[in-house]
């Protein structure tokens, strides 16, 4: 009922930016919380940074200073700003949001975006 299509990643030198986006779709009345994870190879999947729709932000402390997570409302959309990218950053980074689907119900729905590869070189 819900997609979430993430946009953005690609192939950088470290030190470098890029700005990931998450388009929201389907059944959509309002989202409450969204956020960006990580995860590479041999790893467990991690949070990145998360954003509620009031706006409030949290960071993981390996990217604070460094990336910028915010939202478009009126879009239905997420981004995440990436700057000063290290070899570090390299990983598929996937969209996730809780999702209000009707007035008539306050139950929110975990959703999950495929992801984007993003990779960092040195």
């Amino acid at each position: 009922q819900v997609q979430l299509v993430e946009s953005g990643g690609g192939l950088v030198q470290a030190g470098g930016s890029l700005r990931l986006s998450c388009a929201a779709s389907g059944r959509i009345f309002s989202i409450n919380d969204m956020g960006w994870y990580r995860q590479a190879p041999g790893k467990q999947r991690e949070l990145v940074a998360a954003i509620t729709s009031g706006g409030t932000t949290n960071y993981a402390d390996s990217v604070k200073g460094r990336f910028t997570i915010s939202r478009d409302n009126a879009k239905n959309t997420l981004y995440l700003q990436m700057n000063s990218l290290k070899p570090e950053d390299t990983a598929v980074y996937y969209c996730n949001a809780d999702v209000r689907r009707s007035m008539s119900s306050s139950t929110a729905y975990n959703y999950w975006g495929l992801g984007t590869q993003v990779t960092v070189s040195s």
